[in-house]
């Protein structure tokens, strides 16, 4: 199960803000057995969600889009998804029940009545901090930027994903330059097609090392590359 995020906001790539739910969405997916392939982060611009979402709901099973989505001006989210899917946008009556609900009388401004404006089909995945809903259009997830929100939609969120075999990790650090390890790595890479090898230089208390990362959703394969590495790593030392 591969998946995709676009993270939306002139606020991410001037540096004003910075963002937070990569990390966390990355994580949240391993653990249901889900792999994050790819992220783009692009402008609030109708044309660039539009073509970005078009592009990645056709190539990855899940896309999911954080920010853009509230009550301002600049929140084009849920309209540019409605036209990615071209559909027009409605008020849904569950996520109006849902704000009546939540706000007091006379709190239920227009601001806040346009997060009721959804894409016609659009099915809602629950907020359980401010309540107002992202939704799903078959299999792209809208939600909040704001990283507790997100993260709690994407508990909403996860009634409608198909579970995969979760990934495990193990890691070997060795003080040696990754240029050493490189040949012979390669080889066990190529003999452990269904792992995922990759080194990572690193500066331990003013000593250089290779950190040796291997992942893969088959334990057995993942135990037996384990065992290899550090074999490998007896023979260079």
């Amino acid at each position: 199960m591969k998946a995709a995020l676009i993270i939306i906001g002139n606020e991410i790539l001037s540096g004003r803000t910075k963002d937070k739910n990569l990390a966390y969405l990355a994580e949240w997916l391993n653990e249901i057995g889900i792999q994050l392939y790819e992220v783009r982060v692009i402008r609030d611009d109708e044309k660039e969600i539009i073509d970005c979402v078009n592009l990645l709901r056709k190539k990855y099973n899940y896309v999911f889009t954080t920010g853009g989505i509230g009550p301002t001006h600049d929140d084009i989210t849920t309209a540019s998804i409605a036209k990615a899917f071209n559909v027009e946008l409605e008020t849904n009556p569950e996520a109006l029940n849902i704000l009546k609900g939540y706000y007091k009388e006379g709190e239920l401004n227009e601001a806040r009545l346009k997060m009721t404006l959804l894409p016609q089909g659009a099915e809602l995945v629950e907020n359980p901090v401010t309540k107002a809903p992202g939704f799903k259009m078959e299999n792209v997830f809208v939600m909040a930027g704001i990283p507790s929100i997100m993260q709690g939609m994407l508990e909403g969120a996860k009634i409608f994903l198909e579970i995969g075999n979760k990934m495990s990790s193990k890691s070997i650090d060795v003080f040696m330059p990754e240029s050493v390890v490189a040949g012979e790595l390669s080889k066990i890479q190529d003999k452990f097609s269904n792992v995922e090898i990759g080194s990572y230089p690193f500066n331990k208390e003013g000593k250089f090392g290779t950190s040796l990362v291997m992942r893969s959703a088959d334990l057995q394969a993942l135990d037996r590359c384990e065992h290899e590495i550090t074999a490998m790593v007896k023979k260079l030392t």
